[in-house]
């Protein structure tokens, strides 16, 4: 059963529109030197060709602000019109200089923008560019008084900063409005959204913020996003990982595939092994993730481009490893295995179609997932 979400105002960020029942969009950060035009363009590539839908860039100073200009000029040059996000802290002339060249949206953290007035100059030029505006609130900086009055930066403490920062912006005419608000603790970040969600309808990016390398950056990511998922709370996402951003893309699609809401997702099950397995499971199962991933990336562009509905039911390919639970789950799987002693029966469609060895198992369930996938209309065609 899939979340049903809650639907916010829209914004649009370039052409992607984040809220208004529009699918959850992932975000991701690069982390070259934005001045580094050719770096730069070369990751946001590889961040669209994962999956990525909205792409932020740090502007710490006037010449990276200046450089969207360049970088946009060079996606171009290759297609690519991925809205591009101008990450912002502390001066107002940053933002404002970003605009100008051509970003598609700010994030700012109006508290530490500075004064009202500051803050009317990016509202005003983001308003006159038709330009949202995202406002961030993270736990490690609050304002003084609601950490103060909060006693920290409690789940209470972060919407009241958000809501106080929305009130603001809002103050001066502006309703182009995204709003975040992060901590590195996933419950925080859930609590704190969940407390937005009925306080707001501006539409909510999600994530846990300073989440750290490895598996257990997955894990608190996916425990700080997916209960708020399941709840329909969230309209545009980052995963935050200390390293390759192209991994924070793939992290999302995960999380996004698992809750039922990533359109042209393929979600291989596999089972965890006894004594009963008779083939190398382990390795086929590997295999057939790791064909249907390169697969997916292609799959899940091209849905979002032409917003499938049909795309949201998951094509599942079952890899079952002995007769218990095996035939049943793969039967009820697009295509699948149920092994036996050094072969597997494939099904698909429910239907037995055929034996193979065990080493032809990952070549004939992938030639039959892309078969599968086109004729829903979402492969790319050879």
């Amino acid at each position: 059963m899939k979340p049903m979400m809650k639907l916010n105002r829209p914004v649009s960020c370039g052409d992607v529109t984040i809220g208004g029942g529009a699918p959850v969009s992932i975000q991701s950060m690069t982390n070259t030197d934005t001045r580094d035009i050719r770096a730069t363009t070369a990751q946001i590539a590889a961040l669209v060709a994962e999956g990525c839908d909205i792409v932020r860039c740090a502007a710490p100073d006037m010449d990276s602000a200046a450089a969207f200009a360049d970088i946009r000029t060079e996606l171009r040059a290759r297609g690519l019109t991925v809205p591009l996000v101008a990450d912002i802290h502390f001066d107002h002339r940053l933002a404002v200089a970003a605009i100008d060249a051509g970003a598609d949206k700010v994030r700012i953290n109006p508290g530490n923008i500075g004064n009202d007035d500051k803050l009317r100059a990016v509202v005003q030029r983001a308003m006159d560019a038709r330009i949202p505006i995202r406002v961030g609130v993270n736990g490690g900086s609050l304002e003084r008084d609601i950490f103060d009055a909060y006693g920290g930066p409690t789940p209470e403490a972060l919407a009241a900063s958000a809501l106080r920062n929305i009130e603001r912006v809002a103050s001066m005419g502006f309703e182009d409005i995204v709003v975040s608000v992060k901590s590195s603790d996933a419950c925080t970040c859930v609590a704190a959204l969940r407390i937005l969600s009925v306080r707001t309808d501006f539409p909510l990016h999600i994530g846990v913020t300073e989440a750290g390398a490895g598996d257990r950056a997955l894990v608190k990511s996916a425990i700080g996003m997916g209960p708020l998922l399941v709840d329909g709370i969230g309209d545009t996402m980052r995963v935050s990982l200390t390293g390759d951003p192209v991994d924070e893309v793939r992290a999302a699609r995960d999380i996004l595939a698992s809750v039922g809401m990533l359109p042209g997702a393929i979600d291989v099950i596999s089972c965890p092994t006894c004594g009963r397995c008779k083939v190398n499971l382990p390795c086929v199962a590997d295999g057939v993730r790791k064909a249907a991933r390169a697969i997916e990336a292609d799959n899940v562009i091209r849905a979002r481009r032409e917003r499938s509905t049909s795309a949201h039911d998951p094509f599942v390919v079952a890899v079952m490893g002995c007769a218990v639970n095996g035939p049943g789950e793969a039967a009820h799987a697009d295509v699948g295995v149920a092994c036996g002693d050094g072969v597997a029966v494939l099904f698909e469609g429910g239907v037995k179609v055929g034996t193979v060895g065990e080493a032809e198992i990952i070549s004939a369930l992938t030639e039959r997932i892309i078969a599968g996938i086109r004729k829903r209309g979402l492969a790319r065609k050879e």
